[in-house]
């Protein structure tokens, strides 16, 4: 257990298109679900057997996913780059971020590929 967050099994495709399984640490999934949502462009994000549906937000078109891991609800959320924070001023000079929100409260995000966990 790292961070106090304890590592999901995820089965991923290789390059290849074979389904291998794999532990992965919370950290690990949430780039995966950047990863799929901002870069690939995916409709619907896999989880190991589970699949969760990317959906654009009402008000901007952002795109954001529902998904679980260890039993703990997040949402994964695209970065809105007409905000005045530092991530939305990474997002404007076309860095792909992602936030992360579980029970109401920022946990983490991605930008290009680099995680940053939020303090507790």
């Amino acid at each position: 257990m790292r961070n106090g967050l304890a590592s999901s099994k995820v089965c991923l495709a290789d390059q290849r298109g074979n389904a291998t399984a794999m532990k992965l640490t919370f950290e690990q999934v949430l780039v995966e679900v950047w990863r799929q949502a901002l870069v690939e462009n995916a409709k619907t994000v896999e989880l190991g057997s589970e699949r969760y549906p990317v959906r654009s937000t009402l008000k901007r078109g952002l795109r954001q996913v529902d998904f679980v891991v260890e039993g703990k609800e997040i949402r994964g959320l695209e970065q809105n780059p007409q905000t005045k924070s530092r991530w939305a001023q990474l997002a404007r000079s076309g860095k792909r971020v992602m936030q992360f929100l579980s029970e109401g409260r920022y946990l983490a995000n991605v930008v290009d590929g680099k995680m940053t966990l939020y303090g507790r």
